[in-house]
């Protein structure tokens, strides 16, 4: 019997690891052992995507798949948790999955260190229930959206640029993303980040709303940002939810 197994069936019989103690006034033991038989992909192992896998390997997610063919540089140190001045020029998916064996030996990680392309993105993603989209390039999202509607999968949306942010989790055949910028958004366009740069705090916060909306779809509770965009202004507290299917 596998860790995780072991812990399932601890928990469905009251018994709670330590690791979870401060999980389940919050979660519930029932919610516990359902995130550790859930399964997540994180696209994307940068400023959001790294944040991501840490708190998604901290609250017990059981399998994490981890999809970036980028490595890390220098310009990386000041926001990207995965990143330190010794994994320079080191794969970004290696490292991620390394993180998540050295905080939660019991989950299963998965990292594949090519990067998302339409060819290969239903087999990538085609054995996780959610995805965690934590790209920088619009085409890709929007491919990214393509392949939910074919898995029959929601996505979780985050973007980031300066001290703005967005999140909305986006459900499969909605095609949000391709209304709101296009179907055919050349390759190579970026969001704002590339205009804003991206200062510390932004990912931090928009990568934590992001996992929320992961636990509210995994757990079935709260109110999910189905299809609707949460815009923040983190420099003048302006939080703005928007309906974007009316």
């Amino acid at each position: 019997m596998s860790t995780r197994a072991a812990e399932i069936a601890a928990l469905k019989l009251e018994i709670i690891p330590v690791r979870y103690f401060r999980n389940i006034a919050s979660l519930g033991i029932a919610g516990q052992a359902r995130l550790l038989s859930s399964s997540v992909a994180v696209v994307g192992a940068g400023g959001l995507g790294g944040l991501a896998i840490e708190l998604l390997s901290r609250l017990g997610v059981g399998k994490i798949t981890i999809i970036d063919g980028d490595r890390f540089s220098e310009d990386n140190l000041n926001r990207q948790v995965l990143c330190r001045e010794d994994d320079i020029d080191r794969l970004k998916a290696e490292v991620g999955a390394q993180r998540v064996r050295a905080i939660n030996s019991a989950i299963e990680v998965v990292f594949h260190p090519i990067f998302l392309t339409e060819e290969n993105a239903v087999e990538l993603l085609s054995k996780s229930q959610v995805v965690v989209d934590a790209l920088d390039r619009i085409s890709i999202r929007i491919v990214l959206e393509k392949v939910i509607g074919e898995l029959g999968i929601p996505m979780v949306h985050g973007a980031i640029g300066g001290f703005l942010g967005q999140v909305a989790t986006i459900m499969p055949g909605s095609n949000i993303l391709s209304a709101l910028y296009g179907g055919d958004a050349a390759p190579s366009a970026r969001g704002i980040e590339a205009l804003l740069g991206t200062p510390t705090v932004t990912p931090a916060v928009i990568a934590s709303l992001e996992v929320m909306e992961v636990i509210k779809f995994l757990l079935d509770r709260g109110t999910p940002l189905k299809d609707e965009f949460l815009y923040l202004e983190l420099e003048n507290a302006i939080f703005s939810r928007i309906d974007l299917q009316r």
